[in-house]
C-alpha cells in the first residue's frame, strides 16, 4: 500500500511555503529519516523525511511551487532498500539527478561546470555558478590552498571572469525580510537615540573569570550575555520599552523575551531567549550557541523564531562602528552593539584609552518618549561599565 508524504502542519503566522528542492527523484531508493524535500517558509527551512523504507513513486510538485498545510506532495512504495545507501555528493557539490540514457560518445573537453571542484563551502559554490567563473582557475588562499568565496570575488573583480548579469528570485525568507522591514518603515514612527560604553571591566572580568567559567560550563564568556542579562534587568525598570502596540491598545509584557539576531547566508534571524530575567549568564550563552549552530546548519524551528518582546542584533562582528537599527514590529524597540574600539576618553581628569562601543536604541516614538529611551540606554551602560553591581542585581 502506498504512502503519502504531506506537508507539516504549519502554525498559523506561516500560510503556506516553497519547494526550495527535492533530494529524491521518482524510482529513486529512499530510507526511512531521510530527507526527501527541503521546504522553505517565511521563516525558516524545513526538511520533510521519508516515514519508511520504500521507492519514490511519484513526486506531485516541482520546486518553486507552493504547498500548503497537510498537502500530499509525494507517493512512496515502502519495500525493503539495500543496505548500501546510494553514495551522495559532498556538501557543497551541485549535483543533479538525471535520468538512465544509453552511453554515448562525449568529448573529453572539460566544461567549466565539469572542471569545477566539489568541497566548496555553499555560499562560494552559489558564487562561482552565480558569476560562471571555474574555481579551478582561481587560486585559492584557504586552508591547503582551498578556495574562499573572497578568492572568488576578488578574482572576478580583477577581470579575471567575465561581467555576467543573471536575475535571482528573492527567496521566501528574504521577501519575508523585505516586508517587515518595510512593514516597520511604514507604520512605525521611528527614532534612536546613541550612548557610548566603556567595556574596560567587562573584558577584564572576562579575562579574569573567563577559564574558570568555560570549565563549570562547558562554554565561553562572551559579550551577548552581558548585554542579554543588563537588556533584561533594564526592561524590568522600563517597561514601556518591553511594550507593543496592538490597535489602540499598549501590551506590557511581564517578560524578557529577547529575540537575538543571526545572520545566515539565507538572511538575519532572531530566535527567541525565552524569560532572559531568570536566565544565568551560562544558560544565556548555551542558548546563543545552540541557536547560532542550528541558524547555519538550517535547523532552527519555527517556535524558535516566533514572539519576542525585544530584540538585540550585533553589528559589531562585522565591523560596524554605528548605525540605526530597524524594529522588529510588533516589538516597540531593539538595541544595537557595535564594535569595540580603544579611543581616547576623560576619565577623573585625565586622558586614558579605553575599549569603547556605542550603542543605539532605535524606538516606537508613537509609545516611548525620549526621556524613557535615553533613561533605558543610560541604564545599560551604567549597568555595563559596573558589571560587578549588575551581577548582584544593584
Amino acid at each position: 500500500m502506498s504512502i503519502e508524504v504531506k506537508v507539516p502542519v504549519l502554525p498559523e503566522s506561516v500560510s503556506d511555503a516553497t519547494i526550495a528542492s527535492w533530494h529524491k527523484q521518482a524510482g529513486d531508493s529512499v530510507r526511512r529519516d531521510e530527507n526527501l524535500v527541503d521546504l522553505e517558509t517565511d521563516k525558516v527551512v524545513l526538511e520533510v523525511p521519508s516515514p519508511v523504507d520504500g521507492v519514490i513513486k511519484e513526486l506531485k510538485f516541482k520546486a518553486g511551487d507552493t504547498v500548503t498545510s497537510s498537502q500530499v506532495i509525494a507517493v512512496i512504495e515502502p519495500r525493503a532498500v539495500a543496505a548500501a545507501p546510494a553514495p551522495v555528493a559532498p556538501v557543497g557539490a551541485m549535483a543533479i539527478a538525471t535520468p538512465a540514457a544509453p552511453p554515448v560518445a562525449v568529448s573529453t573537453a572539460p566544461t567549466k561546470a565539469e572542471s569545477a571542484p566539489t568541497g566548496l563551502p555553499p555560499g562560494a559554490a552559489f558564487y562561482a555558478a552565480q558569476q560562471n567563473v571555474n574555481p579551478a582557475d582561481v587560486a585559492g588562499t584557504g586552508r591547503k590552498g582551498a578556495v574562499t568565496k573572497e578568492d572568488l570575488v576578488n578574482y572576478v573583480k580583477s577581470g579575471g571572469g567575465a561581467r555576467p548579469e543573471s536575475r535571482v528570485p528573492m527567496t521566501r525568507i528574504r521577501q519575508r525580510i523585505a516586508e517587515r522591514m518595510m512593514q516597520s518603515k511604514n507604520s512605525i514612527a521611528m527614532l534612536t537615540s546613541f550612548n557610548e560604553v566603556n567595556l574596560g571591566k567587562v573584558m577584564a572580568m572576562r579575562k579574569e573569570l573567563g577559564e574558570g567559567f568555560e570549565k563549570s560550563n562547558g562554554i565561553k564568556l562572551g559579550f551577548m550575555s552581558f548585554f542579554a542579562k543588563a537588556a533584561a534587568n533594564a526592561l524590568a525598570k522600563y517597561p514601556v520599552i518591553n511594550a507593543s502596540v496592538d490597535g489602540n491598545d499598549v501590551i506590557y509584557h511581564g517578560y524578557a523575551d529577547i529575540s537575538i539576531a543571526v545572520a545566515t547566508e539565507k538572511g538575519l534571524v532572531t530566535p527567541v531567549l525565552r524569560n532572559v530575567e531568570n536566565m544565568s549568564f551560562a544558560e544565556v550563552e548555551g542558548a546563543i550557541a545552540g541557536y547560532a549552530k542550528a541558524a547555519r546548519e538550517g535547523g532552527l524551528k519555527l517556535e524558535d523564531l516566533q514572539g519576542g518582546t525585544f530584540t538585540i542584533t550585533n553589528g559589531g562582528t562585522f565591523g560596524s562602528l554605528m548605525s540605526t537599527p530597524i524594529v522588529n514590529p510588533p516589538q516597540s524597540a531593539i538595541l544595537g552593539m557595535h564594535a569595540i574600539k580603544d579611543r581616547p576618553i576623560a576619565e577623573n581628569g585625565q586622558v586614558v584609552v579605553a575599549p569603547m562601543m556605542y550603542i543605539a536604541l532605535s524606538y516606537d516614538h508613537r509609545i516611548i518618549d525620549g526621556k524613557d529611551a535615553v533613561l533605558f540606554l543610560v541604564d545599560i551602560k551604567n549597568q555595563l561599565e559596573n558589571p560587578h553591581r549588575m551581577l548582584l542585581g544593584l
